[in-house]
């Protein structure tokens, strides 16, 4: 995934999907799924964001959390729609009921992985060496961030086995490719698009990489401060630092934006550079040199959704 761009007249994201690539901008969205038969299919929507109804979401530090929450609907539309053309052949579609399913699913093992069990850990760490570990204490939290690092840098190493998921990170390095020469200026053609790299400062995965960094500083300066719930019995007390720790997910998300932000348009700076190196180098588990054929899922449809 790519957050949108103000180096261009028109501002463009996307992200890939099951044999293709969707692609937003502010007035509209589009995919394009390559179909069974080798033929592109090209979806186009209008798109509005609530940020157009509403201004105060446009305010720093809070339209990073509205950003992040429609690219998160539009990407599950998206994959729905992709995934009912890819099963075409088979005369098999994702109902609601389906897709339903699937993101409840998807969002509570995230949560599980993610949220629950790297604070388990944590815990458990501190009483495996004798010492009382707790969300006051700044290491409980450096050990809670590092458990999640690992764990989605394993979950990224076993899934990229799987043919289908390498498929995917080709159309991600695709996306990159054509959102690089879109954003130079250039033709979107196969020529053009292949000469650029499949790593991208504004991608999804990097984005992960900032919010589990900041979390470990936000929840380590932000816990201490909160009541401590003395009366209330250990198992609850848990529960609702755990609930307080997806709650702040958010604004935790609005301050991740904003960096991704200010990195991109400001790549220039040598220290810049050295900062983001770390989101690019985790990229190259998720995004794939493909075969030339990937790049011909180019955007012929920006001029349609312009600004």
């Amino acid at each position: 995934m790519v957050f949108g761009t103000k180096h261009s007249e028109i501002h463009v994201g996307g992200q890939a999907v099951i044999e293709g690539v969707m692609m937003r901008a502010p007035k509209g969205l589009a995919i394009a799924v390559r179909r069974p038969n080798g033929e592109i299919l090209i979806k186009e929507d209008k798109w509005r964001s609530l940020s157009e109804r509403w201004s105060f979401l446009k305010w720093p530090f809070v339209r990073g959390s509205i950003i992040i929450l429609e690219a998160l609907i539009n990407g599950i539309q998206a994959l729905t729609f992709s995934a009912n053309q890819a099963l075409e052949e088979e005369e098999e579609s994702l109902g609601s009921g389906a897709l339903f399913l699937t993101v409840f699913l998807g969002l509570g093992a995230g949560i599980v992985l993610f949220v629950i069990l790297p604070h388990v850990i944590s815990g458990l760490m501190g009483r495996l060496f004798g010492v009382r570990l707790w969300v006051e204490d700044f290491v409980f939290h450096l050990i809670d961030g590092a458990v999640k690092i690992i764990i989605f840098l394993c979950y990224i190493w076993f899934i990229s086995f799987f043919k289908e998921i390498r498929r995917v990170f080709e159309y991600h390095g695709a996306e990159h490719k054509s959102v690089y020469a879109y954003e130079a200026g250039e033709p979107l053609n196969i020529e053009n698009a292949k000469k650029f790299s499949t790593l991208h400062p504004r991608c999804g995965t990097a984005f992960i990489l900032i919010v589990l960094l900041i979390s470990i500083f936000f929840f380590s300066i932000v816990f201490p401060f909160v009541l401590t719930l003395e009366d209330v019995p250990g198992f609850m007390n848990q529960i609702i630092v755990i609930i307080m720790k997806i709650l702040f997910i958010f604004p935790i998300a609005g301050l991740a934006y904003e960096i991704i932000r200010f990195s991109s348009r400001h790549m220039d700076r040598g220290l810049i550079r050295l900062a983001v190196l770390p989101g690019l180098w985790m990229q190259k588990l998720t995004t794939r040199e493909g075969p030339r054929a990937m790049t011909s899922l180019r955007l012929p449809w920006l001029p349609w959704i312009g600004p």
